[in-house]
């Protein structure tokens, strides 16, 4: 069955039924309108906290979907759970596959610099000061340009910026 029939709730079953009659008037092809129903029920499960479900369903859409726009926000998702789960190396993968494919996506780039910024901490807990800070400057790197992009988002990370004296400049909107 798929997961779209599942939806036990108002605002899901709403939300499926808009989606369908939105899919069926869309100029799209087949393969295209396939992909977004995976898409969908991957988000769907995602939700839910059905990781591995969520993961199947990207998979699926990511075989059909040709649009890099719409595949950079496939692989950003898959990035989402990778790192809620503690796989941080295939977490920035996935992340850096969506900025490739679309570099303007704040979000991946916070959650790279994030990422890093975590493996900075945990570098200088065990001692490596050098490694930390290297991770440290890669984060900024990856705020800097998330928030050239949206600027009065990420207010942490900018005031982690200009407190570390890693800002280049005093404000960025």
């Amino acid at each position: 069955m798929p997961r779209t029939q599942k939806n036990d709730n108002f605002i899901d079953k709403s939300f499926t039924v808009m989606a369908d009659i939105i899919l069926k008037i869309l100029p799209a092809n087949k393969k295209a309108k396939e992909a977004f129903v995976y898409y969908r029920d991957g988000m769907s499960a995602q939700a839910d906290g059905e990781y591995a479900e969520a993961l199947d369903y990207y998979q699926e859409a990511l075989t059909l979907e040709e649009d890099s726009y719409d595949r950079s926000y496939i692989l950003y998702n898959m990035g989402l759970i990778y790192a809620s789960n503690g796989y941080h190396h295939k977490a920035l993968e996935l992340y850096h596959e969506a900025i490739e494919l679309n570099p303007r996506l704040p979000q991946a780039l916070n959650n790279i610099a994030v990422i890093y910024h975590f493996q900075g901490e945990k570098a200088k807990e065990t001692g490596d000061h050098d490694g930390g800070e290297a991770l440290f400057d890669q984060a900024c790197d990856y705020w800097v340009r998330a928030i050239r992009l949206a600027p009065n988002n990420y207010i942490e990370a900018q005031n982690w910026l200009k407190t570390t004296g890693r800002s280049q400049i005093d404000v960025f909107f």
